[in-house]
């Protein structure tokens, strides 16, 4: 059931107040969809769709209009706009007529599929034509699905080159899905937003420090825990000893924490003295002590992370030494491990990677972790979210209609009622116009006058965001800022 002290009514931009004036005559159906446009030149070519059923549980389902927030937002409108233009009417019939549940119907991408670009997602529709004005008063709300779809897309893209590296240099992907840690709790803008955003990611990966987003697979998706941390240090616990005692402060995580592995921020005061004269001199004994299970990650934290990094396993191979995997790449020992969660993007991590293996170095001696690249430097022009309206029934005929601006014709919308289905050639395409068979579209009937329809646990989403093995052969390069070797960008559609 939806929050009882959300006011859905007040959950909209404020000129949908005054749409249901502005409609044609007669008009009983509205019916818009949920897509990310194509764009030339984008380095993401297709989407992991998720988060919709947690905005339809937490805000839509159940009651959701009541005569208290019917009087809330009449006063409120009042106040916004000066006038009276609030639809008070409108909202009380779905009070008395539906019990104030919604009478729409939405229509869904099954969370976790990943889809093509420009391709719905979701189609919103009224089932009562006397509401047909409700269709897009929820768009605000459901357009903020760009966030999750986005966090999940990005976070399925670092997936897509962990893989091609590790496959490569380590013979296989056993465990994948460790290889990249949310760090970005601390780095979004609401305790919302890491929710949504952490489980997002956990789509892709179980290894996270965003509890948030746990909490929110717990609650919404039927998942008792999706991700795992190890203790680690951060500078405060390491500098709080003094510059003198450094090597103090990394004894006592080796003491305390003696079977799990553990994190050690190194780089407080000298990261390659820290390395050489500190974990491979004075505490080199206890390091080798431990056990694969148990390792020792040693965490650089500033620097250019592909020479820092390069440098650090550089001198603890000199400390440690190092053996060749079957593939014919270096390997620390197990009990040593590094984790770089400084300025990683999609950019730096392919170049780190490359850069590794072009030195003889297996990707196995290295975890990354990721923090604003990964849920906050995004918007919803990253994937060129945008929710249209595309039919329309009016003194009971149906219409087409569409916007296609001449001063920008990639902003053109879709026409039509529409069907997800495969072509001939096995490939997603969306059918417009009405023409598609309702026995072979793939959107699913989630949503129905206030009711859920669908309730999909994280481990089915997993499954269905699992990569190829052509997303593992040739992810895509993202160059961004960094100044990889060359190549363009290219991403093979995990639905071909």
């Amino acid at each position: 059931m939806a929050a009882h002290d959300f006011n859905l009514l007040l959950a909209t931009d404020s000129y949908k107040i005054t749409h249901y004036k502005q409609y044609p005559p007669n008009v009983s159906k509205i019916y818009s969809y949920f897509e990310c446009r194509c764009k030339k030149g984008s380095p993401f070519n297709e989407v992991v769709f998720f988060g919709l059923q947690y905005l339809l549980k937490k805000y839509l389902t159940g009651a959701v209009v009541t005569e208290e927030k019917i009087q809330q937002a009449k006063v409120f409108y009042q106040m916004h706009f000066r006038q009276t233009v609030f639809d008070e009417d409108g909202w009380r019939k779905i009070l008395e007529k539906y019990d104030g549940r919604l009478p729409i119907r939405i229509k869904a991408v099954p969370e976790g599929r990943v889809v093509p670009r420009g391709n719905v997602l979701f189609t919103v529709e009224n089932t009562d034509p006397e509401f047909f004005w409700l269709t897009n008063y929820v768009e605000t709300m459901l357009v903020q699905m760009w966030y999750p779809i986005t966090v999940a897309t990005v976070s399925r893209e670092f997936k897509k080159i962990l893989a091609k590296h590790l496959r490569a240099s380590s013979g296989s992907t056993e465990g994948l899905d460790t290889r990249l840690h949310d760090f970005g709790y601390r780095g979004v803008s609401s305790q919302e937003s890491a929710a949504l955003g952490g489980a997002a990611h956990l789509v892709n990966f179980c290894s996270t420090d965003t509890v948030a987003g746990l909490l929110m697979a717990q609650r919404y998706y039927s998942c008792p825990m999706a991700g795992f941390s190890i203790p680690a240090a951060e500078h405060s616990t390491i500098i709080s000893w003094g510059r003198s005692r450094e090597k103090e402060a990394f004894e006592q995580m080796l003491e305390q924490f003696p079977t799990s592995p553990v994190s050690v921020v190194s780089d407080s005061y000298d990261i390659f003295k820290a390395c050489k004269h500190i974990w491979g001199d004075k505490l080199k004994d206890r390091v080798m002590e431990r056990s694969e299970d148990s390792c020792l990650v040693i965490r650089p934290d500033s620097g250019d992370p592909t020479e820092t990094l390069l440098q650090v396993i550089q001198i603890l191979e000199e400390c440690f030494g190092s053996s060749v995997n079957s593939m014919g790449y270096k390997l620390l020992p197990s009990y040593l491990r590094i984790i770089q969660g400084d300025g990683i993007d999609l950019g730096s991590i392919e170049q780190i990677l490359q850069k590794l293996r072009d030195e003889g170095w297996s990707s196995e001696n290295v975890f990354f972790g990721c923090g604003s690249a990964l849920l906050q430097k995004i918007n919803r022009d990253t994937l060129n979210c945008a929710f249209k309206c595309s039919y329309v029934e009016s003194n009971g005929q149906g219409m087409d209609v569409y916007k296609l601006p001449m001063t920008d014709p990639s902003k053109g919308s879709k026409r039509g009622q529409l069907t997800l289905s495969r072509n001939s050639d096995g490939l997603l395409e969306t059918l417009e116009k009405g023409v598609g068979k309702p026995e072979e579209d793939l959107l699913v009937k989630v949503f129905e006058n206030g009711s859920l329809l669908q309730d999909y646990s994280l481990e089915e989403i997993r499954r269905k965001a699992q990569l190829t093995e052509e997303d593992e052969v040739a992810p895509p390069r993202h160059n961004g800022e960094h100044k990889g070797s060359g190549g363009g960008l290219h991403i093979f559609n995990g639905q071909h």
